[in-house]
């Protein structure tokens, strides 16, 4: 049984077939359409002819054109690289964070004083950038 992608595929071929067909033999042979339609010359069938295809290309390549003009004015531009690949590096480190032990809390011992127990942490330096590694595709991974 023929699905329906292949039914249509199908029928779009055979159009296309006929189209073609009556193109190319009108156009070397307009007199026959001349006839059919009553015109008095072939000057003006074959001028058609050639003129109605060169009109439909010609507009068909301008709306391409148009759309993907106005898919790119209207779509916002990407992120930069450098703040993906920070997303990415804070991502793996929230990762690689060894996690707290949930019972336990700290207690304060007596030889401290308030002075001690109050003074402000310093916060450790941030570490470079690095940029992600490339990996290679191996064989196997292809």
């Amino acid at each position: 049984m023929v699905s329906k992608d292949q039914s249509i595929g199908g029928a779009i071929f055979l159009v296309c077939l006929i189209v073609a067909i009556f193109y190319v033999v009108t156009l070397f042979y307009p007199t026959w359409l001349s006839s059919a339609l009553g015109l008095p010359d072939t000057f003006g069938v074959q001028f058609w002819i050639i003129a109605i295809p060169v009109f439909v290309a010609f507009v068909a390549i301008m709306a391409i054109g148009a759309w993907i003009g106005w898919t790119m004015a209207t779509t916002p531009p990407p992120k930069p690289i450098e703040e993906i690949t920070s997303e990415i590096e804070e991502g793996k480190t929230k990762e690689e964070a060894p996690k707290p032990a949930a019972t336990e809390t700290p207690t304060e011992t007596p030889a401290e004083t308030p002075s001690e127990s109050a003074a402000p942490t310093e916060e450790p330096k941030p570490e470079e950038e690095k940029k992600p590694e490339r990996r290679r595709r191996t064989e196997k991974q292809q």
